[in-house]
């Protein structure tokens, strides 16, 4: 059978992924596209075509900046820890040392624990007669609204995405690691170079498409971060730690408002695009040149 359609097999076994590309990618994205220019205020049976007025809407709510800049700062703030602080434990686990096996299951137990879960019971740490609290006041202090204070509030939901996500990196870049010869780090401790020198000497050059990955796939899960917001803050106080998927949700399943969260969707589908070219220009630009 597969001899009769011998030139055709390998699209044949690329069908399957093809077929559900469509119905769960390609359909729902177009579809999103078309619903960003319909009015569903009024009546979610019958939306009215209404042109850009979603988009200018959008771009003249003081809501939507203020969204935009929570997810910039939880960008900022989460990324650079999921990038470096994982790669840093990854090359101490990588070194010759008892109980190996062990620091890498508490590493990555967060990982498993269920993100709701998690969000709970960080929920209670932070609450106001919670351990945190009780810990600070045993010093001294006034007691921190952890969850309630808008200056603290999005930089305690943010914690909570690095904790779950350390494990996860680490051991992607763990198996990074493996790739890079040895007979480079014997090099190295011939020409008596330190343990900094020798990681950022051969290491870091070696793994660099590792942490372009890293960088991609954590600057997504930042920017697309829900569950923990819903759960530990719902978007306040006054906004404050309301991200856009967060918005997203919130305009279009609490408010019905299709069309206005349909044009924040494809808002924040211009914005990854655009951080996934960043991440291409700077580090894998050579993978593409003819």
């Amino acid at each position: 059978m597969f001899k009769y359609y011998g030139k055709y097999a390998p699209y044949l076994f690329l069908l399957p992924a093809f077929v559900l590309l469509v119905i769960f990618f390609f359909i729902p994205f177009f579809q999103t596209i078309i619903l960003s220019f319909q009015d569903y205020s009024t009546n979610i049976y019958m939306p009215n075509f209404v042109g850009i007025e979603n988009y200018t809407k959008l771009f003249q709510s003081p809501v939507f900046y203020k969204v935009l800049l929570n997810t910039f700062i939880y960008l900022f703030a989460a990324v650079p820890v999921l990038v470096i602080f994982p790669l840093f434990l990854a090359v101490l686990i990588n070194q010759k040392i008892r109980g190996v096996t062990l620091y890498k299951i508490l590493i990555y137990l967060p990982v498993i624990v269920s993100i709701v879960v998690a969000a709970i019971a960080f929920k209670w740490l932070y609450a106001q007669e919670g351990i945190l609290n009780y810990v600070v006041t045993s010093l001294g202090f006034n007691a921190i609204g952890w969850l309630t204070d808008p200056k603290w509030a999005i930089y305690s939901v943010i914690l909570v995405t690095i904790w779950k996500g350390i494990g996860y990196y680490m051991i992607i870049y763990l198996a990074a690691l493996m790739s890079v010869p040895k007979e480079l780090y014997e090099a190295c401790d011939i020409d008596g170079a330190n343990f900094l020198t020798k990681h950022l000497t051969v290491t870091i050059p070696h793994i660099m498409p590792t942490i372009a990955l890293v960088s991609t796939i954590s600057a997504i899960s930042a920017m697309k971060v829900f569950a923990e917001i819903y759960v530990m803050t719902k978007g306040g106080p006054l906004n404050s730690s309301k991200t856009i998927v967060y918005y997203i949700y919130e305009r279009a399943f609490e408010n019905l408002d299709l069309g206005y969260a349909s044009a924040m969707a494809v808002v924040l589908l211009v914005i990854v695009m655009i951080f996934s070219l960043i991440n291409i220009f700077c580090f894998e630009r050579n993978k593409y040149q003819i």
